[in-house]
C-alpha cells in the first residue's frame, strides 16, 4: 500500500518536473533599439521557442532593475537570473575579465572576436565561483570620445577635461594618463550631467551616443576606437542550476547564435548612427583621432594591470595570431 502510494507520487513529480515552466528575467542597461538590447529580444524569443515555451525570458531594458553594477550584483547573490553587462563592469567582480579593456588592445574586430570567444570565455568561466555563468560575449563596440569644449585629435587635446567615465580602474588610469579629469558615476545620469556641464565629456560606443542621444548635448564626437566594448550574457548560476540538461543546451546554442547574429547588426548600424548623429547637426564629427599617439600615452595602463593581476592573459592576448 505505501509502496503504491509512494510510485503514484514519484509519477506525479515526475510528470510536474517534465511539465516545469520557468520564468527568468534578464535586465539591461541599452535603450530596446540597441543592438545588444535586439538581442536580448531575439534571444528570449529563440529560447522560448527552442524550449516549447518551458523558458520564458522577460527582458527589462533602459536600467529598469538598476545600473550595470546592481545588476551584476544581483545576478551574483542569485535575485536576477540574467543579464548582459560590459567587461569593465565585469571586471568589478572578476578583476582578470579586465585585461579586454586595455586601450587599443585589439588589432581590429576580427581579433577581438577570435580572442573573447576563446580566451575570453576562459577568463570569464572564473566568475563561476562568484555565481555568474557566462553564456557567450556579444558586442556593445567601439569606444569613442565625445566632449563639449574641442575637438579631439592628439593626446594633449584631454588635458584640462572632465570626462564621465565608469567606475573600473582601467577607464579611471587611462583619463589620468590623458590628463583628463575621471567622474565616475551611472549611464543612467548621463545625460543631465552632460546637458548641465557637469561633466565636459565622455566615451561610449556609437549605439550609446545615439540611443541615449549624447549628441544631443555634446558639440565634438571624436572617432577614437580606442577600447573594444564587449557585452557579455551571463546567468546566475541558481536559475542555470533550474534548467535540464536538454534546455542548458538550447540556451548556450541559442546564446551563441545571438552573438553572431548581433555582432552583425552592431557594425551594421554603426553606420546608419553616424548618419544620425551628423544630420542632427549638433555634433561635429572628426575622424582625424591620432590614434598612434594615444596608444603610446595610454600603454601605460597596461603596465598598471599586470602590476595589479600579473601578465598572464595579457600575454595569452597578444600571443594570438
Amino acid at each position: 500500500m505505501v509502496k503504491g502510494i509512494l510510485s503514484v507520487l514519484f509519477l506525479l513529480l515526475s510528470v510536474q518536473l517534465c511539465w516545469a515552466q520557468f520564468n527568468f528575467k534578464l535586465g539591461h542597461i541599452a535603450e530596446p533599439e540597441n543592438p545588444y538590447g535586439q538581442g536580448a529580444v531575439y534571444f528570449a524569443k529563440l529560447v522560448h521557442e527552442r524550449t516549447n515555451g518551458e523558458v520564458t525570458i522577460e527582458v527589462y531594458p533602459s536600467s529598469q532593475l538598476g545600473n550595470q553594477r546592481q545588476l551584476v550584483d544581483k545576478l551574483s547573490n542569485g535575485t536576477l537570473d540574467l543579464t548582459l553587462t560590459g567587461t569593465a563592469v565585469l571586471g568589478n567582480f572578476v578583476p582578470e575579465v579586465s585585461v579586454f579593456d586595455l586601450p587599443f588592445l585589439f588589432r581590429d574586430r576580427a581579433h577581438a572576436y577570435k580572442i573573447l570567444d576563446t580566451l575570453g570565455m576562459e577568463v570569464c568561466a572564473i566568475g563561476e565561483n562568484k555565481g555568474m555563468i557566462t553564456l557567450a560575449i556579444w558586442e556593445n563596440g567601439l569606444r569613442h570620445f565625445t566632449n563639449n569644449r574641442r575637438p579631439i585629435v592628439v593626446p594633449e587635446d584631454m588635458r584640462g577635461l572632465t570626462f564621465r567615465v565608469m567606475e573600473q580602474p582601467i577607464y579611471i588610469e587611462m583619463m589620468k594618463s590623458l590628463g583628463a579629469t575621471p567622474i565616475s558615476m551611472s549611464l543612467k545620469d548621463l545625460y543631465e550631467a552632460l546637458q548641465s556641464n557637469i561633466v565636459d565629456g565622455q566615451e561610449n560606443p556609437l549605439a550609446h551616443i545615439a540611443t541615449k542621444k549624447f549628441y544631443e548635448v555634446q558639440k565634438y564626437l571624436s572617432l577614437s576606437a580606442h577600447t573594444y566594448a564587449a557585452e557579455v550574457l551571463l546567468i546566475s548560476k541558481e536559475a542555470w542550476n533550474k534548467l535540464n540538461r536538454e534546455q542548458q543546451k538550447i540556451v548556450r546554442e541559442v546564446a551563441c547564435e545571438v552573438r553572431d547574429w548581433q555582432r552583425e547588426l552592431c557594425q551594421k548600424k554603426e553606420a546608419e548612427y553616424l548618419a544620425i548623429i551628423r544630420a542632427s547637426g549638433k555634433c561635429e564629427i572628426n575622424e582625424n583621432v591620432d590614434r598612434k599617439s594615444f596608444s603610446e600615452v595610454t600603454h601605460k595602463v597596461w603596465q598598471i594591470y599586470t602590476k595589479k593581476y600579473g601578465d598572464k592573459w595579457l600575454r595569452a592576448v597578444l600571443a594570438s595570431d
